[in-house]
Protein backbone atom coordinates (compact mmCIF):
# COMPACT_ATOMS: atom_id res chain seq x y z
CA UNK A 1 0.00 0.00 0.00
CA UNK A 2 1.27 3.14 -0.92
CA UNK A 3 1.36 6.28 1.52
CA UNK A 4 0.69 10.08 1.17
CA UNK A 5 1.96 12.48 4.04
CA UNK A 6 0.29 15.56 3.67
CA UNK A 7 2.93 18.27 3.79
CA UNK A 8 1.86 20.62 0.72
CA UNK A 9 -0.88 21.65 -1.81
CA UNK A 10 0.71 19.69 -4.63
CA UNK A 11 1.09 15.77 -4.92
CA UNK A 12 4.51 14.81 -6.73
CA UNK A 13 4.21 11.26 -7.73
CA UNK A 14 7.92 9.48 -8.03
CA UNK A 15 9.06 6.42 -8.19
CA UNK A 16 11.34 6.12 -5.65
CA UNK A 17 12.87 7.64 -2.20
CA UNK A 18 16.03 8.39 -3.97
CA UNK A 19 13.88 10.69 -6.10
CA UNK A 20 12.11 12.11 -3.23
CA UNK A 21 15.09 13.11 -1.66
CA UNK A 22 16.80 14.70 -5.02
CA UNK A 23 13.44 16.98 -5.63
CA UNK A 24 13.38 17.97 -1.80
CA UNK A 25 16.79 19.30 -2.30
CA UNK A 26 15.97 21.53 -4.70
CA UNK A 27 11.86 22.58 -3.47
CA UNK A 28 11.13 25.24 -1.66
CA UNK A 29 7.77 24.73 -1.33
CA UNK A 30 5.73 22.02 0.96
CA UNK A 31 5.49 18.71 -1.63
CA UNK A 32 3.25 15.77 -0.78
CA UNK A 33 4.92 12.82 -2.21
CA UNK A 34 3.90 9.46 -3.54
CA UNK A 35 6.48 6.59 -3.94
CA UNK A 36 5.31 3.80 -6.17
CA UNK A 37 8.40 2.11 -5.83
CA UNK A 38 9.03 2.13 -9.47
CA UNK A 39 6.20 -0.33 -10.61
CA UNK A 40 2.35 -0.89 -9.60
CA UNK A 41 -0.27 -3.16 -9.59
CA UNK A 42 -3.63 -2.03 -11.06
CA UNK A 43 -5.22 -2.49 -7.37
CA UNK A 44 -2.82 -0.27 -5.92
CA UNK A 45 -2.93 2.44 -9.20
CA UNK A 46 -6.74 2.42 -8.64
CA UNK A 47 -6.62 3.40 -4.95
CA UNK A 48 -4.15 6.15 -5.62
CA UNK A 49 -6.19 7.70 -8.40
CA UNK A 50 -8.88 7.09 -5.87
CA UNK A 51 -7.39 8.79 -3.41
CA UNK A 52 -5.61 11.87 -5.18
CA UNK A 53 -8.43 12.37 -8.32
CA UNK A 54 -9.18 15.59 -6.25
CA UNK A 55 -5.94 16.57 -5.46
CA UNK A 56 -3.37 19.02 -7.70
CA UNK A 57 -1.37 16.21 -8.62
CA UNK A 58 2.23 15.91 -10.80
CA UNK A 59 4.10 13.11 -12.31
CA UNK A 60 7.28 12.82 -12.12
CA UNK A 61 8.87 9.69 -13.04
CA UNK A 62 12.15 8.12 -15.05
CA UNK A 63 13.03 8.62 -18.74
CA UNK A 64 13.40 4.58 -18.95
CA UNK A 65 11.08 2.13 -20.36
CA UNK A 66 9.72 1.48 -16.68
CA UNK A 67 8.91 4.97 -15.93
CA UNK A 68 7.14 5.43 -19.12
CA UNK A 69 5.01 2.45 -18.60
CA UNK A 70 4.01 4.02 -15.20
CA UNK A 71 3.61 7.35 -16.69
CA UNK A 72 0.68 5.50 -19.43
CA UNK A 73 -0.76 4.12 -16.57
CA UNK A 74 -0.88 7.31 -14.26
CA UNK A 75 -2.10 9.27 -17.40
CA UNK A 76 -4.90 7.04 -17.78
CA UNK A 77 -5.92 7.05 -14.21
CA UNK A 78 -5.40 10.23 -13.57
CA UNK A 79 -5.93 12.65 -16.84
CA UNK A 80 -5.71 15.86 -14.84
CA UNK A 81 -2.31 15.18 -13.70
CA UNK A 82 0.73 17.09 -14.49
CA UNK A 83 3.54 15.31 -16.13
CA UNK A 84 6.90 17.06 -15.58
CA UNK A 85 9.84 15.36 -17.16
CA UNK A 86 13.44 14.87 -17.35
CA UNK A 87 15.95 14.96 -19.84
CA UNK A 88 15.94 11.57 -21.68
CA UNK A 89 20.23 11.71 -21.85
CA UNK A 90 19.99 10.99 -17.82
CA UNK A 91 16.77 8.86 -17.89
CA UNK A 92 16.37 9.06 -14.31
CA UNK A 93 15.34 11.97 -12.07
CA UNK A 94 18.56 9.96 -9.57
CA UNK A 95 20.23 10.95 -11.74
CA UNK A 96 19.96 14.44 -13.30
CA UNK A 97 21.67 17.32 -12.47
CA UNK A 98 20.07 19.14 -9.58
CA UNK A 99 20.09 22.49 -11.94
CA UNK A 100 18.15 20.29 -14.46
CA UNK A 101 15.70 18.89 -11.83
CA UNK A 102 14.87 22.71 -10.50
CA UNK A 103 14.50 24.26 -14.36
CA UNK A 104 11.61 21.14 -14.88
CA UNK A 105 9.68 21.81 -11.48
CA UNK A 106 10.37 25.59 -12.25
CA UNK A 107 8.98 25.39 -15.50
CA UNK A 108 5.69 22.92 -13.82
CA UNK A 109 5.46 26.10 -11.49
CA UNK A 110 6.74 24.71 -8.16
CA UNK A 111 9.23 27.23 -6.01
CA UNK A 112 12.64 26.22 -6.21
CA UNK A 113 15.57 27.30 -5.21
CA UNK A 114 17.05 30.07 -7.63
CA UNK A 115 20.17 28.98 -6.63
CA UNK A 116 19.44 25.67 -8.86
CA UNK A 117 18.30 27.95 -11.49
CA UNK A 118 21.86 28.35 -12.64
CA UNK A 119 24.39 25.28 -14.34
CA UNK A 120 27.18 26.49 -11.94
CA UNK A 121 28.05 23.20 -9.78
CA UNK A 122 26.87 23.82 -6.41
CA UNK A 123 28.54 20.97 -4.60
CA UNK A 124 30.93 21.70 -1.35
Amino acid sequence: MFKVEPVGEKVLIVEGKTDRERLEQVLREPVSFVCTRGTIGYEELLEIAERLEDEDVYVFVDADESGMKLRRQLRRELPRARHVYTQKMYREVARTPLHVLAKALANAHFDVDPKWLTEVDHRP
